[in-house]
């Protein structure tokens, strides 16, 4: 008779592999970060020649988040095919390929172009990253280290000002921006060799009716005492047949996935949608608030964001996911508000307001890695991710791509009314359907009929 295993996945003790995995993990997080976060500054420095209008600059600003659309929702439905670790793997040399090819574009055509690359390079990671670092982890791991991916996603965003800045103090003349965005292929080759030689998913292999394989993987990295008899009959007890990439997007809009398919995708457009938007063209509000420099608020404020990052990554588990959800949507709200009602802020409040918006925002950041993944099942999560993920880029997209043109038209104060519009009615709908997850399993979630968890709940 065989023995029972001493330890499953969610209940095992720290190892130095978790660990190992999240540094892989939040690596491919920082490139993220540092690819989105360069062009702020490149757009801040391009010569008048480029010839770059509002209209083309917004384009060019929203062709990464189109692109992450694009490869989110796809891409996480392959990696519930084929498995995490190919798709983990293969997007850090597009990543890497398509940062360099970014040094040769002669227009903001071809820069549109490289850069919807880059963004389905970044909606691959966005769908698989967290997905996969969520399957390897055990539950007491799940919360902090997850939130960590938005903590080094927000210190990869300061670093790629830092170097734009610093490069742009160079006086490498007219081309000082193609420095500038060439220099993500760094951060882009480093990853992509820490993460040869990562093991499958043993959720995913289990899926596949591969546990053998998935227990060798569980016992060589995790816990020689481990097993996954958990999840074999965890399997047992649910829908074991394979699904098509179109089967599983009619599953996650079916009645009893839907509510959390779009609560996913909701609360990750009210957080995302002002917040990429002002930070790619940060500098240039900066000056439309009434600052003479945008680059060193500029730089300041993305400190903030960083420290947010890090205090986020701390809480996550000290509140309820709904908790700090609902509460930080109402903070963010508040902290920009000035801004909406003054007609002429005083500098000091401008980046006051700002550096204040950026640390709240970083902190409620951390769910946006966290709180998807534990929503659904081993079987489409990778989809599930990919596709609240997908859905925060519509917005983040639109977002970017009607900041500068009606900055142009318009003004700031506009800009300031649609954000605080925004999160407020992102705290309110968060009050009234988001579901609890925190501290328990991922096998442990099966919303009933009307989507709602059957576990009871309690909120901060």
């Amino acid at each position: 008779m065989a023995t029972k295993p001493q330890f499953t996945i969610d209940n095992s003790p720290a190892v130095a592999f978790h660990y190992r995995l999240a540094i892989f993990t939040s690596g491919g997080k920082f490139v993220d970060g540092y690819t989105l976060g360069v062009l702020s500054i490149a757009l801040a420095v391009l010569p008048a020649s480029f010839g770059m209008t509002p209209l083309l600059a917004g384009l060019v600003g929203s062709a990464a988040l189109v692109g992450l659309f694009l490869g989110s929702i796809c891409f996480g439905q392959v990696a519930d095919r084929i498995g995490r670790r190919k798709l983990y793997q293969i997007d850090l040399a597009v990543f890497l390929i398509a940062s360099i090819v970014q040094f040769f574009v002669q227009d903001a055509v071809q820069l549109f172009i490289v850069r919807l690359i880059l963004g389905i390079a970044i909606g691959i990671d966005y769908a698989v990253g967290p997905t996969y670092l969520s399957e390897m982890l055990p539950q007491k791991l799940r919360g902090p280290l997850l939130g960590s991916l938005a903590a080094v996603w927000r210190f990869g965003f300061l670093a790629s000002i830092g170097v734009g800045v610093l490069l742009n103090g160079l006086h490498l003349g007219t081309g000082a921006w193609k420095w500038i965005l060439v220099s993500s292929a760094v951060p882009s080759a480093i990853v992509m060799i820490l993460r040869l030689g990562s093991p499958e998913s043993p959720r995913w292999l289990v899926a596949q009716g591969r546990a053998a394989e998935a227990e060798a993987i569980v016992k060589k990295h995790i816990n020689p005492n481990a097993g996954v008899d958990d999840l074999v009959e965890s399997l047992r007890n649910s829908d074991k047949d394979r699904r098509s990439g179109m089967e599983t997007l009619k599953l996650l809009y079916s009645r009893k996935w839907r509510s959390r398919t779009l609560f996913a995708g909701f609360f990750w457009i009210a957080q995302a949608t002002p917040q990429t938007a002002i930070f790619t063209f940060l500098p240039s509000l900066f000056v439309a608030l009434g600052l003479q420099n945008g680059l060193t608020p500029t730089l300041i404020q993305n400190a903030f964001f960083a420290l947010g990052g890090v205090v986020g990554m701390i809480v996550v588990n000290r509140f309820t996911r709904r908790g700090l959800l609902i509460s930080t949507f109402w903070l963010m709200a508040v902290s920009v508000l000035a801004l909406a009602v003054l007609p002429h802020p005083a500098a000091a409040v401008v980046i006051a307001c700002l550096c204040v918006y950026a640390f709240i925002e970083a902190i409620a950041g951390n769910l946006q890695f966290v709180y998807p993944a534990e929503l659904f099942p081993t079987s489409m999560r990778a989809a599930g991710v990919g596709m609240a993920a997908a859905l925060s880029r519509i917005g983040a997209a639109i977002g970017t791509f009607l900041l500068p043109v009606v900055l142009a038209a318009f003004g700031v104060q506009v800009i300031m009314i649609a954000t605080v519009a925004l999160l407020a009615l992102g705290a309110i709908v968060s009050s009234k359907v988001a579901p609890e997850t925190a501290r328990h399993g991922l096998e442990e979630e099966s919303p009933t009929s009307n989507g709602q968890t059957q576990r009871k709940t309690t909120t901060v």
